[in-house]
């Protein structure tokens, strides 16, 4: 695996990408952060440290409201134009891309995949509702992405428990894989049944597995 980073203009602003290039990769997992936090994530970076070793590129984005220093994010309309700005740079490798994130991440893929020609959609953490507001759902924009999708979902989000999606499958095509005590950051309790390491371990592998299928 090799690591480089590279900037690029967009019309929302300068945006950063860090690929963690595979070597005879056959396709790129483009996941950007969601709007509390940035690339460090620890699910972003597990895929990063985890998913080149199976052939599978992984390039790290960074909206331009998060690389000008910014602490809140910019609006959807403006995520949704940074995303599309940067997208001509994640299709130079010549492969098939996935569009991903976490979170507000997550949304910003729904919305534009079908547009941008997406192979899939990655939603980690997809945050269906505001917490404590589940009246206020987000569903449309995760079913109506066009495109095959996973879904991986913390049991406690406060955003949205695995349960609270709507049934995948007829006219929703998506797969939900649930993290076993996760929250919204995939963090679990230190006396959960199941660790951090293997809370990672479940994202990483079901990602994996899904994107061989998904180019088999």
């Amino acid at each position: 695996m090799t690591t480089r980073t590279e900037s690029v203009d967009t019309p929302a602003g300068e945006a950063r990408i860090t690929w963690h290039t595979a070597p005879g990769a056959r396709l790129v997992l483009a996941v950007s952060h969601g709007a509390g936090g940035g690339i460090e994530a620890r699910d972003l970076q597990a895929l990063a440290a985890a998913l080149p070793a199976r052939g599978i590129t992984v390039a790290l984005v960074e909206q331009p409201w998060r690389v000008a220093g910014k602490k809140v994010a910019a609006a959807p309309k403006v995520l949704d134009e940074g995303w599309r700005g940067l997208w001509p740079a994640l299709t130079r490798p010549g492969l098939p891309v996935v569009a991903g994130g976490r979170s507000a991440g997550a949304r910003v893929a729904c919305r534009t995949a079908a547009e941008l020609d997406a192979a899939g959609v990655l939603a980690l953490a997809f945050p269906l509702h505001p917490p404590g507001r589940p009246e206020k759902s987000r569903a449309e924009e995760l079913t109506g992405a066009g495109r095959p999708a996973l879904v991986v979902q913390g049991g406690r989000d406060p955003f949205g428990r695995p349960e609270e999606f709507p049934a995948p499958g007829g006219r929703h095509p998506y797969e939900l894989v649930e993290v076993a005590h996760g929250d919204h950051g995939f963090a679990v309790p230190k006396k959960a049944a199941t660790t951090q390491e293997e809370a990672l371990r479940t994202i990483t592998d079901a990602v994996g597995e899904w994107l061989a299928r998904l180019t088999a």
